[in-house]
């Protein structure tokens, strides 16, 4: 074989093997176009019909119903019985303040009470010896009265002096004075105990409030936890002078945590109270999910209710995208297995395939 022909037959084979590469390249470039449009077509079927019902955010954390611990009476401090991070029950014993002044004071009210029941008693007693000296003063009246007229019955005759007759006159005045005069005192003590018992008197039941008033100051020398939770930012020391309505500490319900989920305006049209929702937790990871519902969304967005609100009357205003708070309500349960302090980032999906 010549060189030429040699040369020719190697040609003829490089150009068939550039074919056959070329059509293997055209089917992998087919089958890749073909992987990538299937693949967007798929994506875009899920976006549309599964993935859009599906709502996240990562501006999400949780939140509790604090209980701040305030004392209704002033007073020094005898105890302190907790420490923070300390989980108490409702009811708990968690301050003592010095009841000293409250004994006292109690002591004084019921003492007040027993002189208020003495007194509402010699009303009553008072009113009856009122209503005999009425009698008498009728009685006097009377007799004063007939002796006047006998009197002056004698005097047409000339047989009674006219001195007499004066003084018997005078006496009859005196008497008549003497009957209004304990009219009037008993209508003025009936006044006291008018319409009402020796319990019901206005000034008994004053001095009873009064004497209430007395033992709840007592009472409130014992502060309790007002719920479950964990004890947190406490100030409260012993011996110091507390005012009534100054913070002492807080009790936060971890057992009643929920999730505050700060939604873009854009992503609510669908929500409705009582969907479902799945909540990770920054702390324990995305393997550990918290399921719960949505429980209301805020009458507000978050630069409503700022210290100093934007005012979007301004010259420069610029349009930005609102967040809107939805409270998320989670499985007691799963919050019980995996406590959740406040404050922890948290991120929520919410499920809009139904109407809640």
């Amino acid at each position: 074989m010549t060189k030429h022909e040699s040369e020719m037959l190697d040609a003829a084979a490089d150009a068939a093997q550039d074919a056959r590469n070329r059509a293997k390249r055209k089917k992998w470039l087919l089958i890749l176009g073909s992987t990538v449009l299937s693949n967007a077509i798929t994506y875009g079927l899920y976006s549309h019909y599964y993935g859009s019902k599906f709502i996240s955010t990562d501006n999400a954390y949780t939140a509790a119903e604090n209980a701040q611990v305030t004392p209704a009476i002033s007073g020094i401090v005898r105890e302190v019985r907790v420490n923070d991070t300390q989980e108490v029950h409702k009811g708990d014993v968690i301050v003592v303040l010095d009841d000293t002044d409250a004994r006292l004071a109690l002591a004084q009210a019921e003492a007040e009470l027993g002189r208020a029941l003495r007194r509402v008693r010699g009303y009553v007693a008072t009113d009856r010896s009122l209503a005999a000296q009425l009698l008498a003063a009728d009685a006097d009246l009377a007799r004063a009265k007939v002796d006047l007229e006998r009197r002056e019955v004698l005097a047409a005759s000339g047989s009674v002096s006219g001195d007499e007759l004066t003084k018997a006159r005078n006496a009859f005045a005196t008497a008549q004075a003497s009957v209004t005069a304990a009219i009037s005192s008993r209508e003025a003590n009936a006044v006291l105990i008018a319409d009402a018992t020796e319990e019901t008197n206005p000034e008994v039941a004053l001095a009873r409030a009064q004497r209430d008033q007395a033992l709840v100051n007592l009472e409130r020398t014992v502060i309790r936890a007002p719920k479950a939770g964990v004890i947190a930012r406490r100030s409260v020391q012993v011996g110091q002078q507390i005012q009534a309505g100054a913070p002492l500490l807080w009790v936060v319900p971890v057992h009643e945590v929920h999730v505050d989920a700060n939604f873009k305006e854009v992503q609510l049209e669908r929500v409705r109270i009582g969907q479902p929702v799945e909540v990770k937790s920054d702390m324990y990871g995305r393997s550990v999910s918290y399921h719960g519902t949505v429980a209301g969304l805020a009458g507000g967005t978050g630069s409503t209710f700022a210290t100093i609100p934007a005012q979007n009357a301004t010259g420069n205003w610029i349009k930005v995208v609102q967040r809107v708070p939805v409270r998320i309500q989670l499985d007691a349960a799963e919050l019980a297995a995996r406590p959740l302090q406040v404050g922890l980032s948290m991120t929520a999906t919410i499920d809009t395939r139904s109407d809640g």
